[in-house]
């Protein structure tokens, strides 16, 4: 009980720091316990209330005046860091803006702020509705829950497949659950201790963790880039990800994750993805369901906007994107035959690079996991320039769709991250493949400053028997080192060799 006071007491200091909207939406949290959106009928009546609001703006910038469902609605004043003052008169947009920056003088395009958000949001009637109302009562109750001290060095015990805890959430409510109007279900928590553990090794707090899954937004679906059929959740503030996984990938997190607790401990900066959480949910209402999902951190959670994104494995078959170009979004995800640049790293950061992809691929490797990427994020900072004798001066500056871009803001004075994988300053130099299946074309003179995020993604695929059958039947038909379902070990030694083509040492 003391242990449930003082977390309470930690809770509420914590809020006493944050502002005015975050501390509404945490009311919720140690009140009643509801479930957020369970009345959707008073958000309804406010939605499309027209409201001042002043907010900060990434990179310091300051935006006034009318707004409407979070966008930016009517007059209003557009305020850029230097002291230059723009005014905005537009619906859902903060107008076109042309900035010439007083610290570099330097000229930037005309753009057009859309509020746009990625995704879909889970409100009443969505098909998700129900079950994400049961992911966000079950992650509550298992953060919320007491629990012993947490000590980094954790014991065996903790990591047995055994250690996991059913919970049963009847809509009347229970001894150790609250009344909530979603159907009845079941919650499991794996290995609750180890993940508690790794949430505190990764310096996410516990409640800040549960203000982001649980609070009164909703979240947001996205539609699946790859072939698992997996679905994400996006919380509202984009710092986590739900990924629905399969029963045998949960199997394999549970197996690998000694290994993969004492690989994040001994290696700060590793690019393997962080995980937060591993639960359950089975509803047992009209719809009998079963759900099993994992908590990942948001790679590209910043306040730059990502420009583009390629998902990155070594290999040919199946390895580019549908779409045509005219198509292509800040959120559509290219893949190797679309990548069109190689990423210069400054000296310091391309070799602590090469050797935490290494360590990452042992790791891996160890754990008889394949089929992972490299999942890279760029933002653009400005036109590109010439290197060499190369003449660039009538090449434009890549194509960037304005329609789905989130809050659009350049500033050269940002300063990149200490942290390997998380604002990069690099510079990326425009390739021309050969040929069609020439992984990493021929450098063309022309660069970008661009600022990189980057981490190594997709690692619950172990090398079982339906990839050994996929790779037995695929190499009838191709070249057997061409496609991705391959031994972990030539796995391994492929995605290496191709991402060190792909980023180099700047010169």
């Amino acid at each position: 009980m003391n242990k449930k006071v003082s977390f309470k007491k930690s809770f509420e200091a914590k809020l006493k720091n944050s502002q005015v909207p975050a501390k509404k939406k945490a009311i919720s949290l140690y009140t009643a316990m509801s479930v957020a959106h369970v009345n959707d009928d008073d958000q309804e009546s406010k939605s499309g209330d027209v409201h001042h609001v002043e907010e900060a703006l990434p990179g310091g910038n300051f935006c006034a005046g009318q707004w409407c469902k979070s966008l930016a609605h009517g007059k209003g004043n557009y305020l850029w860091p230097d002291g230059e003052e723009n005014s905005r008169n537009g619906v859902e947009r903060v107008g076109d803006i042309r900035h010439e920056c007083s610290a570099t003088k330097a000229r930037f395009p005309l753009l057009e702020m859309s509020m746009k958000r990625q995704g879909q949001a889970i409100s009443r009637g969505h098909k998700n509705y129900e079950l994400m109302l049961s992911l966000q009562l079950g992650i509550r109750h298992s953060v919320g829950r007491p629990g012993p001290a947490i000590n980094l060095e954790l014991k065996s015990s903790a990591f047995d497949p055994k250690e996991k805890v059913w919970t049963k959430f009847p809509p009347e409510g229970s001894k150790h659950t609250p009344s909530h109007q979603s159907c009845e279900f079941r919650w499991k928590d794996y290995c609750p201790f180890v993940f508690r553990t790794l949430r505190k090794l990764f310096d996410v707090d516990e409640a800040d963790y549960m203000l982001s899954l649980c609070g009164s937004d909703a979240l947001r679906e996205l539609s699946s880039p790859g072939k698992s059929g997996s679905v994400f959740y996006l919380t509202s503030d984009d710092k986590y990800m739900i990924k629905t996984i399969k029963k045998t990938e949960a199997k394999v997190l549970i197996r690998m994750l000694p290994a993969y607790y004492k690989h994040v401990q001994s290696f700060k900066d590793t690019l393997v993805t962080k995980l937060f959480g591993l639960h359950c949910v089975k509803l047992t209402g009209a719809v009998q369901r079963k759900v099993r999902f994992v908590i990942i951190g948001n790679l590209f959670c910043s306040d730059y906007a990502i420009h583009r994104r390629f998902d990155l494995k070594g290999s040919f078959q199946g390895r580019t994107t549908a779409n045509p170009e005219s198509e292509l979004d800040p959120t559509s995800t290219l893949k190797d035959l679309d990548l069109n640049y190689i990423f210069r790293l400054q000296k310091l950061w391309f070799q602590e690079f090469c050797r935490q992809v290494d360590r990452d691929c042992d790791f891996l490797e160890r754990e008889r996991i394949m089929d992972y990427s490299l999942l890279v994020g760029l933002h653009f900072s400005e036109v590109p320039t010439p290197t060499g004798n190369g003449d660039c001066g009538n090449r434009e500056a890549p194509r960037i769709s304005q329609a789905s871009n989130d809050h659009l803001v350049i500033d050269t004075t940002r300063q990149s991250s200490d942290r390997l994988g998380i604002k990069i300053a690099a510079r990326a130099e425009k390739t021309e493949r050969k040929t069609d299946y020439q992984l990493v074309g021929e450098p063309t003179g022309v660069t970008y400053d661009v600022i990189l995020f980057f981490g190594i993604i997709d690692i619950l695929q172990d090398y079982d028997i339906s990839k050994k059958l996929e790779h037995v039947y695929k190499s009838m038909q191709y070249d057997p080192t061409s496609i991705s379902a391959v031994d972990p070990k030539l796995y391994s030694k492929r995605f290496r060799d191709f991402i060190f083509k792909v980023f180099v040492k700047d010169t």
